[in-house]
């Protein structure tokens, strides 16, 4: 069954970088769409990062020139490099991919989300 697995929140001061980390696992036929969203118990999810299978991103405004998205096909895994933090960064950050693979009881493509990161930015 597919699964994504994050890595890399925590507490960082502001002005600080913290890496974040997503890895599909299970049986993957293919990884499309790889991605990073926010959510804080004032607002809705949110996308930050977006990445394609070709390498195309697209990000939030609020980070651009700050954070950086990349993946690497062989390992199936995207990442979040995110510099100079605000405290408005301080969130949920999950996962998401576009994966066509074993879902548990059949083989398809659907929407996969990770259980969640949270990341503080606060002195």
């Amino acid at each position: 069954q597919v699964q994504l697995v994050e890595s890399g929140g925590g507490l960082v001061q502001p002005g600080g970088s913290l890496r974040l980390s997503c890895t599909a696992s299970g049986r993957i036929f293919s990884i499309y769409t790889m991605g990073w969203y926010r959510q804080t118990p004032e607002k809705q999810r949110e996308l930050v990062a977006t990445i394609t299978s070709g390498g195309t991103t697209n990000y939030a405004d609020s980070v651009k020139g700050r954070f950086t998205i990349s993946r690497d096909n062989a390992k199936n895994t995207v990442y979040l490099q995110m510099n100079s933090l605000k405290p408005e960064d301080t969130a949920v950050y999950y996962c998401n991919s576009d994966i066509t693979g074993w879902s548990g009881s059949s083989y398809g493509r659907n929407d996969y989300w990770g259980q969640g990161t949270q990341v503080t930015v606060s002195s």
